[in-house]
């Protein structure tokens, strides 16, 4: 008896996703709840568990097939041994009997010949059997190492991969076969890989963004030292405490919420011919993935503490390259930062996320000369991008925006008396 496996709830306005890969074959032990599959949505990965305990059968579709919600993809087939295998549990004892019996599963009787053309009766499970048959090896030539020399699955994998080792040797009638011709040096190759759904997505939607919105991009440039100092000041005692190292995005993502509070429009979103403001700040943080850029949303960031910012972001880094974040993860945001100086950037014009008004780039921090107090001096600074959409947010309100932001971080006091 076989049991469906079916694309299983994505999310709210979700109706499909692509198959990325299979994480069980047929004929693998699978467990109850165990992933067997593993699908792109537009935003993130899940994977498909399964239903019940047993051995992974018939795969209906292939990798980078597109599925709907509640299709079936696949199915387990039940088996004694092998759901008691693939739940921990180890298989009943049979009763003694003078046919010797197969640990893996029921046996089969397979005729076989050796060289002189004897034949003789090997027993085979099932599973060994149709792995023999998929592989193309001769069990009469393999060493069984399971109970009275009978054949495992191990013993034929072990025969294919020395098979495979073996050199092989033309017929001595036959000419050596042609080297195969050297590809000239310099030659010019192309490759084309299908884009993944969440790239297709990231791009539908910045080509949605450009063409929607009126952005419009204000520059502005930061002094890190007293954010630099303070952080030095205070890493260890806050590591101590918290049990969380202290980073630099709390700082900004606490002086975003502080400037938008005298700039709402840049935590608000056009809808239809309305524009919603938030009483709340949900930032949306840009985190690098193995598939993509993805923004998971710290929620309520205007009140958190530093140390609840900078969990959340650990957690989110290390979900995201697990490729454990879920659709809830991904879900609202109204007001993002993307940091582009982890990777080096120095100055750049973020593309903002729909359907907010506003993003916030961050860039590498570099030494640069700069006048205080009437003499040159070095300092640590760092460039601010705010791209906006100029039907919501006028050019004065961006550029206070940033001025906000900018006097925060030159003198991070402000953060803690709201200034």
């Amino acid at each position: 008896m076989a049991t469906d496996v079916t694309v299983p709830t994505l999310g709210e306005s979700i109706t499909e996703a692509t198959l990325g890969q299979w994480l069980k074959q047929p004929g693998d032990a699978v467990k109850a709840d165990e992933p067997v599959a593993s699908l792109e949505t537009d935003k993130v990965a899940v994977e498909v568990p399964s239903p019940v305990a047993g051995t992974m059968g018939e795969q209906l579709v292939k990798e980078g097939d597109t599925v709907a919600v509640g299709a079936l993809i696949a199915r387990i087939e039940a088996g004694g041994d092998a759901a008691a295998a693939a739940s921990g549990q180890a298989p009943a004892p049979a009763p003694p009997s003078s046919t010797p019996v197969n640990p893996d599963g029921p046996g089969e009787n397979v005729e076989v010949r050796d060289e002189e053309g004897e034949g003789s009766a090997l027993t085979l499970s099932p599973s060994v059997r149709r792995l023999v048959l998929e592989l193309g090896v001769d069990p009469s030539r393999i060493r069984g190492t399971g109970k009275d020399g009978r054949l495992t699955k191990d013993d034929v994998l072990a025969a294919r991969d020395q098979k495979a080792a073996e050199p092989v040797s033309a017929p001595p009638s036959s000419p050596p076969p042609p080297s195969p011709a050297a590809a000239p040096s310099g030659a010019r190759r192309e490759e084309r890989v299908r884009m993944t759904r969440l790239r297709q997505t990231v791009a539908r939607r910045l080509k949605e963004a450009q063409n929607t919105a009126a952005m419009l991009t204000t520059f502005n440039d930061v002094d890190m030292t007293a954010v630099m100092e303070a952080r030095n000041r205070y890493k260890d005692l806050f590591e101590k405490k918290h049990q969380i190292r202290l980073g630099f995005m709390s700082f900004f993502v606490k002086a975003a919420v502080l400037a938008a509070k005298d700039v709402p429009a840049v935590n608000a979103y056009i809808e239809g011919d309305e524009i919603v403001y938030h009483d709340y700040v949900d930032v949306s943080v840009a985190v690098s993935a193995p598939n993509g850029l993805v923004v998971p949303v710290i929620r309520d960031a205007d009140t958190l503490s530093f140390a609840e910012i900078e969990k959340t972001i650990a957690d989110f880094g290390k979900r995201a390259k697990a490729g454990s974040l879920t659709m809830a993860d991904m879900t609202g945001g109204t007001f993002t930062i993307s940091n582009g100086g982890v990777f080096g950037s120095l100055i750049s014009t973020p593309i903002i996320n729909p359907p907010q008004s506003a993003v916030l780039g961050m860039h590498r921090i570099e030494e640069r000369p700069v006048v205080r107090d009437g003499q040159i001096v070095v300092r640590p600074m760092m460039y601010l991008a705010l791209s906006y959409d100029h039907r919501l947010v006028d050019g004065r309100e961006a550029v206070t925006f940033l001025v906000r932001m900018k006097e925060a971080i030159e003198d991070p006091t402000r953060l803690l008396i709201d200034l």
